[in-house]
C-alpha cells in the first residue's frame, strides 16, 4: 500500500509561502516607511521663495520698511530713557536688518533658479516650435514649386481660348477661300458640314 501524505506536509503557493516567512510579495505594493522627519513639498516652498522675493522688490516693501525703520530709531531717540528698547546705536535694529538680509539673498536665489528653469523649458519648447515651423515652411516651399511646375505644363483657359481663337481664324480663312473657288459667296463650311473622308488639320 501507497503511503498516505501527510496533510502538514503538503506544498503551499509560492507566495502563500513567501508571505508566510515574511518576505514581500512582488505583485503587491510596500507598505509606507514612517519617517522621523516631517516631509514637506519643494513645490510649495519654493513658490513661497518666490512670492516672498516678489513682495521683496516691490515699491511697497521699500517704503513700510523705511516707515518702520524711521519710527524705530525716532521712538528710540524720543522716548524717555526707561521705555526705550533699543537705544543707540541701534544694536537690535542692525540685527533685525542682518537677518531679514540672510533670509531674503537665499530667498531671491530660489526664486531666481525656478525662473530660470522655466525660461529654460520655455526655450527648449520655443525651439522645438521653431524647427516645426521651419519643417512645414519648407515642404510648402516644395509643394507650391511643385504645383509652379506642374501648372506650366497644364493648359490654362486664356491659352486654350486663344488656340481656338486661332483654329476658328483659320477655318474661316479656309472657308472663305473654298467659297471663293467654287463661286459662293457668305458660306462658311465648318468641319461639320466637311465630308467624312476630308481632315481639318489641326495646328
Amino acid at each position: 500500500m501507497a503511503p498516505e501524505r501527510d496533510p502538514g506536509r503538503e506544498r503551499a503557493p509560492a507566495g502563500a509561502t513567501a508571505t508566510a516567512r515574511g518576505r514581500p510579495r512582488l505583485d503587491q505594493p510596500r507598505p509606507p516607511r514612517r519617517r522621523l522627519l516631517p516631509e514637506w513639498d519643494p513645490e510649495a516652498f519654493g513658490r513661497l521663495s518666490e512670492r516672498i522675493a516678489r513682495f521683496i522688490g516691490t515699491g511697497r516693501f521699500l517704503v513700510g520698511m523705511t516707515v518702520v525703520i524711521i519710527a524705530w530709531v525716532l521712538y528710540n531717540i524720543v522716548a524717555p530713557p526707561g521705555a526705550r528698547f533699543d537705544e543707540y546705536p541701534f544694536i537690535f535694529l542692525t540685527l533685525a536688518l542682518s537677518l531679514q538680509a540672510s533670509y531674503a539673498a537665499p530667498l531671491i536665489l530660489l526664486a531666481q533658479n525656478r525662473q530660470d528653469d522655466r525660461d529654460r523649458v520655455n526655450l527648449e519648447q520655443d525651439r522645438k516650435q521653431n524647427e516645426r515651423s521651419i519643417a512645414d515652411t519648407e515642404y510648402l516651399t516644395r509643394e507650391i514649386a511643385a504645383l509652379r511646375i506642374g501648372l506650366g505644363e497644364v493648359a490654362t483657359r486664356d491659352w486654350i481660348r486663344s488656340e481656338l481663337q486661332d483654329v476658328m481664324k483659320e477655318l474661316e480663312e479656309r472657308a472663305n477661300g473654298h467659297d471663293g473657288h467654287h463661286g459662293h459667296t457668305g458660306q462658311r463650311v465648318f468641319p461639320a458640314e466637311r465630308s467624312p473622308g476630308r481632315d481639318v488639320r489641326d495646328r
